[in-house]
């Protein structure tokens, strides 16, 4: 069994992993941690975990949880983890990081993007971006995984493919995207109340999203050459989910079949990537509480744009189920374990 840690667990993100993980046959949790929970049981935060995991929540104090595990999860704000990992690290443990604090290569992005120098940068270097269908030999050799974004990965899996290709014309994407209200955090701010969203739909940090420097990275590296994301996240008035439609100007004229073809080979050893075909689209409803990541394509043959669509659940495979893919990886599991399971429907 391997040993695992939750450092920073009464988000969405943490009780995702406590769910998942519980399920894992090869997992068992030793240590989950959450400073303002500190002392009470998981199920007076989270009623419905009341006989799954019947434990309490400890304190951050790293010399003592590091003792306790093997591979760490890091559901901690952005800024906080970068303070934490490294002593972990030191210790000879491997940690999973679901906050920024490890994407950007760049420690110049850091101040620009999250107000702040990165503390430790040399680690920079070290970690290995999450995302199983492009980087799994890295992760597998890995020690620190920086788990993606939710919208990133939406984007990424879609434009990948043609990217490798050369098929885009210039060097800008738009990235059109929405997202359920739980990819803001479990959090009581004023616009994510059910009264302020429910029936709305809202744009939000437009041109200026967190996640801009992360796409655009993970895309010029597909591509070979700098890439520019036009990035513009919507708040939808739904729980989970994540709807991405990307805009790529064709380099060529190429139909909607070939292209369809193109992503089908590309992901046909894939386990969680699905390509949506036969007059179908992506729906958010039919990827909830999975770890898949659906993806259809059509051309616009005025324009000579492809259209990429990309469903994923925010909560799973764009944040904790990935990491748990992750962590099957790092430590040589099949990566589909405690994953494997079908979408919830209705």
């Amino acid at each position: 069994m391997i040993k695992v840690g939750i450092l920073g667990a009464s988000g969405y993100t943490g009780v995702e992993l406590m769910r998942l993980l519980r399920g894992h046959p090869e997992v068992e949790i030793t240590v989950v941690t959450a400073e303002k929970h500190a002392h009470q049981e998981i199920d007076q935060v989270f009623p419905s975990l009341k006989g799954w995991l019947n434990f309490s929540y400890r304190p951050l104090i790293v010399e003592e949880v590091a003792e306790e595990g093997e591979l760490f999860f890091t559901a901690l704000p952005h800024g906080a983890a970068m303070e934490v990992i490294p002593a972990l690290l030191k210790k000879g443990k491997k940690a999973i990081d679901l906050s920024a604090d490890f994407r950007l290569k760049d420690p110049q992005a850091y101040p620009q993007w999250y107000g702040r120098a990165h503390s430790d940068p040399r680690w920079l270097k070290e970690a290995v971006y999450g995302l199983p269908e492009l980087k799994r030999e890295a992760i597998r050799a890995g020690s620190l995984v920086a788990n993606p974004g939710c919208y990133p990965t939406s984007v990424i899996l879609a434009a990948a493919p043609l990217l490798q290709e050369g098929l885009l014309e210039g060097d800008t994407i738009i990235a059109d995207c929405k997202s359920g209200i739980s990819g803001a955090g479990r959090q009581g701010d004023l616009p994510y109340q059910f009264c302020e969203r429910s029936g709305g739909l809202k744009a939000y940090q437009v041109a200026a999203h967190r996640h801009t420097p992360e796409i655009e990275q993970e895309l010029s590296l597909q591509a070979g050459r700098p890439i520019r994301v036009s990035f513009t996240p919507h708040l939808a008035p739904m729980i989970r989910g994540i709807l991405s439609t990307i805009y790529l100007k064709l380099a060529r004229r190429i139909a909607a079949e070939e292209l369809q073809e193109l992503l089908v080979e590309f992901y046909r050893q894939e386990p969680f990537v699905r390509v949506v075909g036969d007059g179908s689209r992506p729906d958010t409803r039919n990827v909830e509480t999975s770890n898949c990541c659906d993806i259809g394509v059509s051309v616009d043959e005025r324009t000579g744009m492809a259209i990429l669509v990309a469903a994923l659940d925010n909560l799973v495979k764009g944040a904790s189920g990935q990491a748990i893919q992750n962590m099957n990886l790092m430590v040589g599991l099949s990566e589909r374990m405690g994953l494997d399971r079908p979408p919830v429907f209705p």
